[in-house]
């Protein structure tokens, strides 16, 4: 019978642990509740963007990414995100997809403006900048680099024969 009551006591013991990580988990991985204040900008590729990514301005968290959509009219990403209520921008602020290093994940990066009005809740921003593709940039990269070659070896005089006869 102890036995037992020892084996109830040490699994209640792992479930509470484990609940204490998932509350944790659930705390810190920016799924829940955003506090603020949204806004939305529509951008023509978000590439990895997606709900729960950060809102960031000079580097710093100040908000997340709550939904991200496609208008069927424009053709164009919607994006819903919320920012610190603390947190006032001009209503000439810029928004800019942003990739987290070369592996890494995509955030929205602020850039505030210098209007003297700010954005209010619901607000639109609407200077945005699209996501950039590392695929299109290593295409055209390997593209100029076979046309910077062709160029260079058409300016080289041709080879001299003389020196391989020798």
């Amino acid at each position: 019978m102890s036995r037992s009551i020892a084996d109830v006591a040490a699994g209640a013991v792992v479930l509470a642990v484990a609940g204490g990580f998932l509350a944790f988990a659930g705390a810190h991985t920016g799924r829940g509740a955003a506090s603020g204040y949204t806004l939305s900008a529509d951008f023509t590729r978000i590439d990895g963007l997606a709900a729960g990514s950060d809102v960031r301005l000079a580097g710093v968290n100040v908000g997340k990414v709550t939904d991200a959509s496609i208008d069927p009219k424009s053709y164009l990403a919607h994006v819903a995100l919320t920012v610190r209520p603390d947190l006032e921008l001009p209503d000439d602020s810029s928004a800019e997809v942003i990739s987290d290093g070369l592996l890494g994940g995509k955030f929205l990066s602020l850039v505030p403006g210098g209007s003297e009005k700010m954005l209010k809740p619901g607000g639109r921003i609407t200077i945005t900048q699209s996501a950039v593709s590392l695929e299109d940039l290593l295409g055209k990269f390997i593209f100029n680099v076979g046309d910077l070659t062709a160029a260079v070896q058409k300016t080289l005089p041709p080879p001299d024969d003389s020196a391989s006869k020798k």
